[in-house]
């Protein structure tokens, strides 16, 4: 299956800096859970509005990553928005398994305590 990697011109002028990485928030559909945040490049955009998986780039391994591929934790996206300043987008997701790769549901399992 041929997989889109070409973000569309409509697209790429809605983002600020389209040869830049975007932030990305992983947001449960249902539940509105914040799941975890990563990294989009144009290419992973269009791969993932191409697929409906979510699908960011690995700045560690400088490719693209399907979010699942290796654990089956799959993100199949419901919706993508991009904010007022075309700087970071919010992906509202069906989480398959955990979003967390220490196999917490979500990234955001470490609460650090308010000091008043």
């Amino acid at each position: 299956m041929h997989m889109s990697t070409v973000i569309s011109p409509e697209i790429a002028a809605l983002l600020k800096d389209p040869a830049a990485l975007i932030p990305a928030i992983a947001q449960d559909a249902t539940s509105g859970e914040v799941l975890m945040l990563a990294y989009m490049n144009a290419q992973s955009l269009a791969a993932t509005l191409a697929t409906g998986k979510a699908t960011y780039w690995s700045r560690s391994r400088n490719e693209l990553w399907e979010k699942g591929a290796t654990s089956g934790h799959f993100q199949i996206v419901k919706s993508v928005a991009i904010d007022c300043d075309g700087d970071s987008l919010l992906i509202k997701v069906e989480q398959v398994g955990s979003a967390c790769h220490t196999g917490d549901r979500s990234c955001f399992h470490r609460n650090i305590e308010l000091q008043k």
